[in-house]
């Protein structure tokens, strides 16, 4: 196949609003001696998307500046020391940007296989979600096979990865949604119990399903205003792992001595920024444990809604809106 010298991107240039993604072209990129060249043919839509369009999450500075953080498609170039991948090879991969065109690079560690059985819109919806709840819950924090787990924001394409991984694996799983759809879609995810935060105080809620004992790990996207009460939901021993802060970052107070009396772990982190090695060793993982479950038809992710790279604005604004239930897709190409 003759590359062309051009490709499509989404270009966010001065756009804080949706409305203001366009199309445009530009050069391919080319790849490093240990990235691979992936024609694109799905992208998946992320939070960080909607904070780096808005000016609020900047790209590393090696990092391509374009949106995109995980691909699908197939590998067209290899750098002179990839040894694990060839042309024709298709790829999902975690990219540390540029995956809202039709062609990106990506270090060839953060590429994994198709599952067996996968679309390019089932392999493109995978790495963010997977790579970030298997490093936090099961690599970091080494979530074990009977412990409970509390998933906030169980409906988005992370939660509903979170309580699958969780149950799979021989967890009791608890989620937070906001509506009884959204509720629904987490016990059919396989939370044992799913709760309305608009309707019920969530931490009254996890004490009676628990009889008063609390969780084991607590995996938080919201941040400040659920700080305590994370807290009092969990064991001690508990550990509460903080992945994003949706509704801000900054509490005016909790209860330190409560921390220190349960014993509790309070940790959190970011992916993007995560060294090459670091997210080599999560894919590395991740086919080793995780990929024999996916080949089997199992833990498959669960997508609201694609759209073509040309709508991707729509895409952008019903993310915003919090309307969907899982993941949201970017189609590039067939």
């Amino acid at each position: 196949m003759t590359l062309p010298l051009y490709m499509q991107y989404v270009d966010a240039t001065n756009a804080d609003e949706a409305g203001g993604l366009r199309l445009n072209t530009a050069p391919l990129p080319e790849p490093k001696a240990d990235e691979v060249l992936i024609r694109v043919m799905a992208a998946g839509v992320n939070r960080p998307d909607i904070l780096q369009r808005k000016g609020l999450y900047p790209p590393p500075k090696d990092a391509s500046p374009i949106l995109g953080l995980e691909v699908a498609g197939e590998v067209l170039g290899v750098g002179h020391l990839v040894q694990d991948y060839k042309k024709g090879d298709r790829v999902c991969a975690l990219a540390n940007g540029g995956g809202y065109a039709e062609y990106c690079t990506v270090p060839a560690s953060q590429c994994l296989p198709w599952p067996k059985g996968y679309d390019a819109l089932q392999a493109g919806a995978l790495p963010e979600n997977y790579f970030t709840v298997w490093a936090n819950l099961f690599q970091n924090q080494r979530l074990a096979k009977g412990e409970s787990l509390l998933v906030h924001g169980g409906s988005s394409g992370i939660g509903i990865t979170a309580i699958q991984l969780a149950h799979e694996l021989g967890n009791m799983v608890y989620a937070t949604a906001g509506s009884a759809e959204k509720c629904a879609a987490c016990v059919k995810s396989g939370a044992d119990a799913a709760i309305n935060y608009r309707e019920e105080d969530f931490e009254a809620r996890i004490t009676e399903l628990t009889g008063g004992k609390g969780v084991d790990v607590v995996f938080d996207m919201v941040g400040a205003p659920y700080m305590q009460k994370n807290l009092n939901c969990l064991k001690p021993d508990g550990r509460l792992v903080q992945i994003a802060v949706m509704l801000g970052s900054k509490v005016e107070s909790f209860n330190l001595a409560q921390v220190m009396m349960k014993r509790l772990v309070i940790t959190g982190s970011t992916l993007r920024p995560r060294t090459t090695v670091q997210k080599a060793d999560i894919a590395k993982s991740l086919r080793e444990r995780l990929w024999p479950v996916l080949d089997v038809g199992c833990c498959a992710p669960m997508i609201h809604a694609v759209f073509p790279l040309s709508e991707v604005a729509a895409a952008h604004m019903l993310m915003e809106s919090s309307q969907h239930i899982g993941k949201i897709m970017l189609k590039v190409a067939d």
